[in-house]
């Protein structure tokens, strides 16, 4: 046992010398000797230590990623991409800070990691996901070398990284490749997700870390501080970090990174600004979606000119027809494109677009690419005409404005797309749906309706290819528990147009129920705060339609019973209609407004005629002056402590 004690340690040293330092002290022949004798010790003695170096090659494919919460969440950040935005930034943080300094470094385009460790040893490593919730990929980044298994802090701790593959990397595996992948970002990002732990090893994707999400005892004060830890635990960092004290400053760095970045064997696309002081940071505080404390500057979209080669049109659940355009492949922002969007026909007659002609298409990071414009026609450009018909039933197309639509609901991808927005997270959230799982159901088991989910038994899903007996019951258990659903989700879940998340809550607590809603006149629902013309319109048509009315009813026959969640009666902030502005040093903004909520109240995005009370905290901006125009009632935050005390 000490023998492979003393092994273990060797190899991890070197291990920790070639892929996080990039600098080897033994040859490849040594390092391979020492492991070899590693592997025959522990076979001979059934022993593995917890950080042997053997554990780091890709076992069996698993069937599935489990879910897994985040200990502390994991925030995006919130982009600028003209100097016009990063001084708005800087303007933002220095209001709420009178000394602060700046850590500028490199934004990396791969997939984002958190990696846990508990009493120094790692636990497990999950993609982002959507920012709470991400996906357990534990076993392909045991594969990763860049990393330590063990460490000497002790406590609870997340760290976060960028997981890539080296440009370098990726052209030396393409040249032998049965599919060469196509950028670094993809080719990161898929060998992370790969269900087979061998494909995520033969890609050899590293993870460049860059910030502590979680320490259950904080010893870090800094961004640099932070950066240092991870260093000294052996965690590989990018050697690149500018401390500043002036906008000027920053954005000298980030010209730095703009020069250099070319030249580095790394995809990166931007620069991240970060508040160094994390008690700065905690004043500052977060948005719903992003923290107040820094900023990822995207350096400007890459624009090439190509060739239209086609356009095809794909149908929505809405029955909307989009165009997308096939282009001749073009590199654009380290990947190859192939497709570009189209709004729809007035967007191709504004444009100027035509088949054969060449246009000016851009990348800012999207999936699929914008045509901004005809560059040249050629004498073998030719116009695209608007289908008559749909292209995927036949059905004549209706044209509304700029828009045509297919109007019938038998449409294959028009079901296709509504059954999966019915299923979606913020909807009936049916885990494991998907549109591809929606086709199969259309054309193997004859669903064409949400309620047909509802009347899916194991028998006719066993009959499906891919349905397997664990698949089966995961569906069946998540359609069941579907059922019971919050009333906001089911009327996002309806896919009545222009109903997003935001107009879905309101309708929820304005009309407490369906039928209370389904029966609301077009007038009543103009006078709501985010609801317009024509949005009221589709709400009203949706709700006349007998075909709706049969489903809804089909629905409720069926079990689903939406419910609204029960208001607080003679709760501190019953009946009131609150906006929170300004910084709180007490709360951040997500507590206080549960709090609000959990005491009766309703938070309010902005301030409207509607608004009964304003509590604003320290810098507090167009919202307060807005609120002492309309004469809306306005405490600090002391009051709002005395209030919630009395609740």
């Amino acid at each position: 046992m000490d023998r492979m004690r003393e092994l273990v340690d060797q190899l991890n040293r070197y291990a920790y010398e070639y892929y996080v330092l990039d600098a080897p002290s033994v040859p490849d022949a040594e390092y391979d000797k020492l492991y070899d004798e590693l592997v025959r010790l522990e076979k001979d003695s059934g022993t593995r230590l917890f950080d042997s170096p053997t554990r780091r090659v890709g076992g069996e494919p698993i069937r599935a990623f489990a879910r897994h919460e985040h200990i502390s969440r994991l925030y995006s950040l919130d982009k600028a991409v003209t100097e016009d935005e990063l001084d708005a930034f800087f303007t933002r943080v220095e209001k709420g800070a009178a000394e602060v300094s700046y850590t500028v470094e490199y934004k990396f385009d791969g997939l984002t990691m958190c990696l846990t460790y508990d009493d120094g040893k790692f636990v497990r490593a999950t993609t982002r996901g959507n920012g709470a919730v991400g996906e357990d990929v534990t076993a392909q980044v045991l594969t990763i070398r860049s990393y330590p298994m063990t460490i000497g802090y002790k406590g609870k701790l997340e760290v976060k990284g960028e997981a890539v593959i080296r440009l370098s990397v990726l052209e030396a595996y393409n040249r032998t490749a049965a599919e060469p992948l196509k950028n670094a970002r993809n080719a990161a990002a898929g060998a992370v997700r790969n269900l087979d732990p061998r494909v995520t090893a033969q890609r050899k994707p590293e993870i460049y870390f860059y910030d502590v999400n979680y320490m259950e005892e904080n010893s870090v004060r800094s961004q640099t501080e932070a950066v240092e830890f991870l260093q000294k635990e052996g965690f590989k960092v990018y050697p690149f970090m500018r401390v500043c004290k002036t906008a000027q400053e920053v954005k000298d760095a980030i010209a730095e990174i703009d020069v250099s970045r070319k030249k580095i064997d790394v995809l990166t696309d931007g620069a991240v600004v970060k508040v160094n002081d994390f008690s700065v940071r905690e004043k500052l505080g977060f948005t719903d979606k992003f923290p107040r404390w820094a900023i990822a500057y995207k350096f400007e979209a890459e624009e090439a000119v190509t060739t239209v080669k086609n356009v095809i049109w794909q149908v929505g659940r809405t029955g909307k027809l989009t165009p997308l355009a096939e282009v001749e492949p073009v590199e654009l922002a380290g990947a190859t494109v192939r497709r570009a969007t189209l709004n729809n026909s007035g967007d191709i007659r504004r444009k100027d677009i035509k088949i054969g002609s060449k246009v000016l298409i851009r990348r800012s990071n999207e999936v699929i690419p914008e045509i901004l414009g005809a560059v040249e026609h050629t004498g073998q450009s030719i116009e695209i005409e608007d289908p008559k018909v749909c292209p995927y039933c036949g059905t004549k197309v209706r044209e509304e404005g700029a828009n045509l639509f297919c109007p019938n609901r038998e449409c294959r991808p028009r079901v296709a797309a509504a059954l999966a927005n019915f299923a979606a997270k913020n909807a009936m959230d049916i885990e494991g749906f998907s549109e591809m799982t929606a086709y199969q159901l259309i054309d193997e088991a004859g669903v064409r309706h949400f309620s047909d989910l509802y009347r899916l038994n194991k028998e006719t899903l066993a009959k499906l290819d891919g349905f397997g007996a664990k698949k089966i019951r995961n569906l069946l258990n998540a359609v069941q528990s579907s059922k019971n659903v919050p009333l906001d989700k089911f009327l996002f879940a309806l896919g009545i147009d222009g109903i997003g998340k935001v107009a879905s809550g309101d309708l929820a607590r304005r009309f407490q129920s369906v039928g209370a809603l389904s029966s609301a006149t077009a007038e009543e629902l103009v006078q709501m705060e985010n609801i317009g013309e024509k949005t009221a319109e589709n709400i009203v048509s949706w709700f006349q339609d007998e075909g709706n009315k049969a489903e809804l009813s089909r629905l409720f026959e069926a079990g689903v019973k939406p419910f609204v969640k029960e208001q607080v009666r003679g709760g501190a902030f019953s009946g009131q209609n609150v906006v929170l502005t300004g910084t709180l040093s007490k709360f951040k903004r997500s507590e206080a407004q549960k709090y609000i909520e959990d005491a009766g109240g309703v938070c309010q995005s902005a301030v409207t005629s509607k608004t009964t009370l304003v509590v604003a905290g320290e810098n507090a901006g167009s919202k307060l002056d807005r609120a002492k125009e309309l004469g809306i009632k306005i405490i600090g935050e002391e009051e709002f402590l005395k209030i919630l005390d009395k609740s």
